[in-house]
This record gives structure tokens, C-alpha cells and sequence, in this order.
């Protein structure tokens, strides 16, 4: 538009200043030269646009959540295999004739709280009232699902964060106990140097148990008073 406005201000300025001489020719040859200057300069502001007159910014790229239809879910996806595998095992747990099929109300508590579902906001008590309500002792592998579902749901807890947790807990009667305190405890009550009285007899220098000699008082035998600190210093070659 400005590009316009200065052309035509330059086509005015020429007739008002056109002398009565017939110079007008002059001046229309300086009004053409600008006119093509400015024609230049908009082809090549075109042409840093976009190469094509009227050239529209290019559109923005569309999130992951407009391309996918929905967002990057927060929990990571469950391992429908893994979650089946632990089923058949925990199945067995305890039942030596299971064909691995069936899970029971029991074994499902032990692998809820290996799993460490069962904690302050989900009971045993919670379990074991979702779990009637299929009205069986032993649920298959669908029933199962439905009994999770419907345990999630009244207790408003992700779905896909209860299965992760189960499938990821381990082998049955496996727990991630973290060794310290037990074992410092042990340690102290089996270092014999520590022993007093009748059971510090017990032991020899090295920590090694005398046997019935630390338990009865032997007879001594060797020929030798009782007391008698020389024993076996006597030289044999005289």
C-alpha cells in the first residue's frame, strides 16, 4: 500500500511541478524508473516469502496428542504376557496339582502384597469382598481381570499401576527384603569371643565348638597333675 501511495505521490509531484518549457518528458522517465525499482523490490520480498505471491506462513506442526488422538499415557503399558505368566505361577503357589488356571483368594493376597498392592488404601478386607462377588473360590484368568477391574474402580487407583506392580513383583515368595539389621544381629550373636561364663568354654581360641569337652568336664588321662602348665615340654632324648 505504501508502495502505492509513494508512486502516486510521485505521479502529483510531477504535474505540479511540470514547468511551462515541455521538461514533463524528463519526469515521467524518473516516475518509470522508480515505479520499476519498486516493482523489483516487492518480486524479491515475494520470493524470500515463499517463492509464490501471496505465500501463507507454514502451518505448525500438530502435537503428538492431535496425531495420536490422544496424549503420551503417564503410566508405562502392561506386559499382558508377563501379567499371565505370574498368574500360572502364582497359581501353583502353595498347590502343587494346579494346572495353573485358577487363582484363589488366598493366592491372590500373596501376590497383591509381594506386589505391594495391598498397602494403607487397599486391604485384605477389600480383596476379599471384590472377590466374592463373582461368587467363586477360584477365579479363572477373565474372572480375574474383571475382579481387578472392579477393585480399581471402587478404590479409584489406576488399573494399569496395579498390573505393572504385579507383573513386575517377582517369583512367588520372592521379596526384596533389604539385608542390615537382621544380619548385624546374627553376626553378634554367633561371635564367640564374645561369650562368658560356662559358654565361653564351649569354643576353642579360633571360634570352633569343643563338642562334648566344652559340655563335660573330661578326665584327664595324660598321666599329668590337674593344673599342670609344662604338659608335653618334657625332653624325650634323656
Amino acid at each position: 500500500m505504501y508502495t502505492h501511495v509513494a508512486v502516486h505521490r510521485s505521479h502529483t509531484m510531477a504535474d505540479e511541478a511540470q514547468p511551462p518549457n515541455g521538461t514533463d518528458v524528463v519526469d515521467k522517465m524518473t516516475v518509470e524508473v522508480a515505479e520499476m525499482a519498486l516493482d523489483a523490490k516487492e518480486a524479491a520480498g515475494k520470493e524470500a516469502a515463499g517463492g509464490q505471491p501471496g505465500a501463507a506462513e507454514p502451518a505448525a506442526k500438530p502435537s503428538d496428542k492431535e496425531t495420536n488422538g490422544s496424549a503420551t499415557p503417564a503410566n508405562k503399558p502392561v506386559c499382558s504376557a508377563a501379567f499371565k505368566e505370574q498368574f500360572k505361577a502364582f497359581s501353583k503357589f502353595g498347590d502343587t496339582k494346579s494346572d495353573g488356571k485358577h487363582l484363589t483368594l488366598s493366592q491372590s493376597d500373596k501376590w497383591m502384597k509381594q506386589a505391594k498392592v495391598i498397602d494403607k488404601k487397599i486391604t485384605t478386607t477389600d480383596t476379599g469382598i471384590h472377590f466374592k462377588k463373582l461368587k467363586s473360590m477360584k477365579l479363572t484368568y477373565e474372572d480375574y481381570n474383571k475382579f481387578l477391574d472392579d477393585l480399581a474402580k471402587t478404590k479409584k487407583v489406576e488399573l494399569d499401576e496395579i498390573k505393572n506392580k504385579m507383573a513386575n513383583c517377582g517369583a512367588p515368595g520372592v521379596h526384596n527384603a533389604t539385608p542390615g539389621k537382621a544380619a548385624e544381629t546374627v553376626a553378634r550373636l554367633t561371635d564367640t569371643s564374645k561369650y562368658t561364663g560356662s559358654h565361653k568354654q564351649r569354643f576353642d581360641e579360633t571360634g570352633k565348638g569343643k563338642g562334648i569337652a566344652g559340655r563335660k568336664d573330661m578326665v584327664d588321662q595324660s598321666g599329668y597333675v590337674s593344673g599342670y602348665g609344662h604338659k608335653n615340654t618334657y625332653d624325650k632324648t634323656h
